[in-house]
């Protein structure tokens, strides 16, 4: 969120160079002007646009009235009024003022005329004396316009669509934010000057009526904004400005969906949180990386992105700046990691660019070093950037579309939330999510209950939370190209587990599962889906170690529980091969445990072979689930 601020404007001349005169002979004009002067300095920016065109009516050839009005109109963002009073200063004089050509270029790199941005840039680094700091400007700006006309010559796809009546009104909505099932979105409404969230629930791809969040979120008294929601839904980091409990201007805070209300948010405190600004957070799919945007030291700009890591209790390590290939000494603004975990979008007036601010993504990499670094930006190009300004950009979890704000004709207001299909070339990695839905097996009660996935190659956790609270359901985004294996637990309950062997590359996958819970019982069994073997082998691979840890705690936790490990085969092969294999891969288990410090008499293990089959062995994905390894509550 970016608060609106009044400015001044100085009368008095820029860097090197002085006007040649401020006065006229037409004493009228000239108390205009004298008039206008005045209100600039007390702020009174209306009557000094009032009064300098009082003096222009009385002189047209009053240079200095002109350059007064079109400093307000540029810097107030009428670059379209601006470049006509510059215009008129050239046409009178060329050398009134030097910095006239500077505005009149900058005017017209916002207004789209890159070819006379760039005659008038030039022109005015053919004056003398100008400083290292505007000729370095200049000659960013003539970046900018150049790469612009090269740029517009090779436009990309873009057909944005009005996400409708359901979620737009008279009034601006901006900044959406959407879950990875595209089922709720989230966004900001401007008011009465009040910014709210609002969220809205698609069924049957259309929107319902947007409502207003939640109570606990919103205030009467000050703005929130600038809001991300984790792929799941189920957690809202946002910024508030000005609030009694912020350490700074703007801050981070969070608030946790629980049933069908949201927590009272907290501040996140530091080290996030500063004495300056932050704001603007995407969080990673896996909960634990916060991108974020803030003024604080160290930077390279006036707004710079900084990232930091979530530790196992609930902190956050100190913020790092994502450096130069993501920051300038410009502003980059407007961060969104997608679930892929290596796409960032995020906006930027630093890099190359169409004019103001324009969109860009970088992917991530890791350096020979196993360092975490960003490859070089790249703009996401013309027309889904141009000279105005493009920033809160988010990306649907399967990449395909791209939703942001405009002020496009034919809206139903102000800004309203449009969305368009992103260039193949633009989109980030495949990813996938698992939707579950937990309960009891035996009354079909929602359960509440601790959800567990890891990346069976490397043993990393990429998504550890709980069940929504009522309706026992679960959705974690998945990356393509990885086996993956998930734990259900809750106490009372044996635990659940499950495989995901998410292979390809090149589709957008959705796994929905219904995951029921059994009560600890004599005789209740747990198929054991993360154990692993090689064919026709016993010797246990390394990515069953998951699930032996599972294994390790679960009979931890309940010390006086016996339990008997069995091997079961498919019917390929000879019997007595089959039931001698079931067995042996039955004791490495039992083995594993014993080395775990879980006792002998706690514990015993049986082969069945071929003769406990759960499906059909008439086809691979039947034998598949036959070839198990299992555990058996007993009496012993």
């Amino acid at each position: 969120m970016f608060n609106r601020f009044i400015f001044i404007i100085c009368f008095l001349p820029l860097g090197l160079f002085a006007q040649k005169s401020s006065t006229t002979s037409v004493k009228q004009a000239q108390r205009f002007y004298d008039q206008a002067i005045n209100s600039i300095t007390n702020n009174q920016i209306d009557l000094a646009i009032i009064d300098l065109k009082k003096a222009i009516d009385l002189d047209n050839k009053f240079l200095a009235a002109y350059q007064q009005l079109g400093d307000i109109q540029r810097k107030s963002g009428n670059y379209a009024e601006a470049r006509i009073n510059y215009t008129k200063i050239l046409e009178i004089d060329t050398e009134f003022y030097p910095l006239t050509h500077f505005y009149l270029a900058e005017s017209e790199l916002n207004t789209g005329d890159y070819s006379k941005a760039i005659t008038h840039f030039e022109s005015y680094l053919s004056f003398p004396g100008i400083s290292a700091t505007s000729r370095e400007k200049t000659e960013k700006y003539l970046l900018d316009c150049k790469f612009s006309l090269k740029g517009i010559e090779k436009p990309v796809p873009f057909e944005p669509k009005n996400i409708g009546p359901a979620i737009n009104t008279a009034e601006d909505e901006y900044l959406p934010v959407i879950t990875a099932d595209e089922e709720t979105i989230i966004f900001t409404r401007q008011a009465n000057n009040n910014e709210d969230f609002y969220t809205s629930k698609r069924s049957n791809e259309i929107w319902d009526k947007a409502s207003y969040l939640s109570n606990t979120i919103n205030t009467p008294d000050y703005n929130e904004g600038a809001q991300n929601i984790s792929p799941d839904g189920k957690y809202l980091f946002f910024t508030a400005c000005n609030r009694p409990e912020g350490l700074g201007r703007c801050d981070i805070y969070l608030s946790k969906k629980e049933g069908n209300n949201w927590s009272e948010p907290f501040n996140i405190g530091e080290p996030i949180n500063t004495s300056g600004w932050e704001s603007q957070p995407s969080i990673s799919a896996d909960g634990k990386t916060l991108y974020f945007v803030s003024t604080r030291k160290g930077g390279f700009g006036g707004y710079d992105i900084w990232s930091a890591e979530l530790n196992t209790d609930g902190s956050w390590n100190s913020p790092i700046n994502l450096g130069p290939n993501i920051n300038t000494k410009y502003d980059e603004i407007s961060p969104f990691i997608h679930p892929d975990d290596e796409s960032l979008y995020f906006s930027s007036n630093g890099w190359p660019g169409f004019g103001n601010k324009d969109l860009f993504i970088s992917r991530k990499i890791i350096t020979a070093e196993n360092k975490t670094d960003w490859s070089r930006p790249i703009n996401l190009g013309y027309p889904i950037n141009t000279h105005n300004e493009e920033s809160g950009l988010s990306i649907s979890h399967d990449g395909e579309k791209a939703y942001f704000s405009s002020k496009k004709q034919g809206g139903f207001g102000k800004l309203d939330i449009y969305y368009f299909e992103l260039p193949q070339e633009l989109r980030p990695r495949n990813v996938s999510y698992v939707k579950g839905k937990v309960f009891d097996k035996i009354n079909n009660l929602e359960l509440n209950a601790h959800i567990q996935i890891k990346d069976l190659s490397t043993g990393k956790t990429v998504y550890d939370d709980f069940t929504e609270l009522e309706v026992g359901v679960f959705l974690a985004s998945l990356v393509n190209g990885k086996n993956y294996g998930l734990t259900v637990k809750r106490e009372g309950y044996l635990f659940y587990s499950h495989n995901f062997l998410l292979n390809n590359k090149e589709k957008n996958e959705v796994y929905l599962l219904e995951i029921p819970l059994q009560k600890i019982e004599i005789g209740k069994i747990v198929i054991l889906n993360n154990i692993f073997f090689n064919t026709n082998k016993f010797d246990l691979l390394p990515e069953s170690k998951i699930e032996l840890e599972q294994i390790v705690q679960f009979l931890n936790e309940y010390p006086a529980l016996n339990i008997e490990i069995a091997g079961h085969t498919d019917d390929i092969g000879e019997d007595e091969t089959n039931l001698m294999l079931s067995k042996n891969r039955a004791k490495t288990v039992f083995e594993y445990l014993i080395n775990q410090n879980i006792r002998p008499n706690r514990l015993s293990f049986k082969g069945y072979g071929e003769t406990n089959p759960i499906s059909d062995n008439k086809t691979e994905d039947g034998r598949k689930l036959n070839r198990r390894t299992e555990f058996k509550i007993t009496n012993k």
